[in-house]
């Protein structure tokens, strides 16, 4: 198959599913190796990237995806009237930081680092469709496990979660510090 219909099956591809489609099936479906599947893909990311074109192609986690330009989203509301984006306030933020860098975890162990009820946090999230339920715990109650989803990696432009920022080790242990001084206070009370 010559590139110009390789590359006009793997858009076909994308564009039909409509979500991730992970590297393996696009060659197995194109009938090409991965190594040469996967060049072409970044080759038409380039080229969408070098028109400006109103669509992209989106690595997520080994996966291939096609999608609208964030750019874009006003014209497309116009179209659509959808309402705009969720907003993510400061309490989401920080419930959504804790569930992606110590995922899998249970909401009793978001709670004890938040130090306060997180069920209305998780349930935001989850109606976001940022988080989700990965599996339950081996412990009494079996209580549900939590991590990020695809769109979770699509909202904040990361390919995988180890694209997640690594804090600076000084920073952890003042907040870490921070944290001791918090929990002396409230037991001094």
């Amino acid at each position: 198959m010559e590139i110009k219909k390789l590359e006009a099956a793997i858009e076909a591809i994308l564009f039909t599913m409509g979500e991730a489609v992970e590297l393996e099936r696009i060659a197995a479906a194109v009938e090409h190796d991965v190594d040469t599947t996967r060049k072409i893909i970044r080759n038409m990311m380039d080229r969408y990237e070098g028109e400006n074109r109103g669509i992209q192609i989106i690595e997520l986690d080994g996966a291939f995806q096609m999608c609208t330009k964030a750019e874009m989203y006003d014209a497309i509301v116009k179209i659509t009237h959808v309402p705009k984006k969720h907003v993510l306030t400061d309490v989401l933020l920080e419930t959504l930081s804790i569930i992606a860098y110590k995922q899998p975890i249970t909401k009793l162990e978001i709670e004890a680092i938040r130090g306060v009820k997180s069920d209305h946090s998780v349930n935001k999230l989850i109606e976001y469709n940022l988080v989700c339920e990965v599996g339950r715990m081996d412990a009494p109650g079996r209580p549900i496990l939590f991590g990020t989803t695809e769109d979770f990696l699509r909202s904040f432009g990361i390919h995988s979660l180890e694209d997640l920022p690594v804090l600076n080790p000084e920073k952890l242990e003042d907040f870490k510090l921070e944290a001791e001084e918090e929990i002396q206070l409230k037991l001094d009370v």
